[in-house]
C-alpha cells in the first residue's frame, strides 16, 4: 500500500509575523519574475502562431527567451531562499538535528554561511561583466534587424546574486536560535 502523503504538512508555511522589509523585498523581486514569466510565454505563444498560421514569426523571440529565463532564475532566487524552498537534504539535516540539536544548528548556520558566501561570490563576479557590457555596448541579437543591450541581464545576475546572500543572512539569527 502507498504511503500517505500528509498535504497538510506541505502545505503549513513559517507563520510570517510584523513587517520584514527583506521579505518584502524578495518576494517583489519573484513577483517581478513571475509577471516577466507570463509575458515571455504570452510572446512566444505568439511566435507560435504567428509562425504556423500567419507565415509571421516574431523576431528575436529565441534570443529574448533564452536571456529571459537567466534573468528569471535571477530574480526568483532570493525568495526562494528565504522560504526555505531551495532543493537540499533536509531528511538528513533534520535526523542529525533531532539526534544532536547543536550539531545540527551548526550545520544550518554553515550552511547559510557557504550559501551567501556563494551568492555573494556570483554577484562579486558578474559585477565587472555589467561594466564591461556598457562600455562596449554590448548587445545580443542581429544586428541591423533585432538587437538588445545585455547590460541589463547581466544587471539581473549581479542584482539576484545580492538578494541570494541576503536571503542566506536573514535567515542566519533564526538557525542560530534553532529555527
Amino acid at each position: 500500500m502507498a504511503d500517505e502523503t500528509n498535504m497538510a504538512a506541505l502545505d503549513a508555511a513559517p507563520e510570517r509575523t510584523g513587517f520584514d522589509p527583506v521579505r518584502i523585498a524578495l518576494d517583489a523581486l519573484a513577483a517581478i519574475g513571475t509577471i516577466w514569466t507570463f509575458g515571455l510565454m504570452l510572446l512566444i505563444c505568439a511566435d507560435v502562431i504567428g509562425r504556423s498560421f500567419l507565415n509571421a514569426p516574431i523576431t528575436g523571440v529565441a534570443e529574448i527567451a533564452a536571456h529571459s529565463v537567466v534573468g528569471i532564475v535571477f530574480l526568483q532566487i532570493g525568495a526562494t531562499i528565504h522560504q526555505r524552498r531551495m532543493t537540499r537534504a533536509d531528511f538528513l539535516i533534520d535526523r542529525i538535528a533531532r539526534a544532536a540539536p547543536a550539531l545540527g544548528r551548526a550545520m544550518e548556520v554553515t550552511f547559510l554561511l557557504v550559501g551567501a558566501a556563494v551568492m555573494a561570490f556570483i554577484a562579486w563576479a558578474a559585477w565587472p561583466g555589467v561594466w564591461n557590457s556598457l562600455a562596449l555596448r554590448e548587445f545580443f541579437g542581429v544586428q541591423g534587424l533585432f538587437t538588445v543591450p545585455t547590460w541589463p541581464f547581466r544587471a539581473l545576475i549581479v542584482l539576484g546574486g545580492t538578494a541570494g546572500a541576503v536571503a542566506h543572512l536573514a535567515l542566519l539569527p533564526s538557525a542560530i536560535r534553532g529555527r
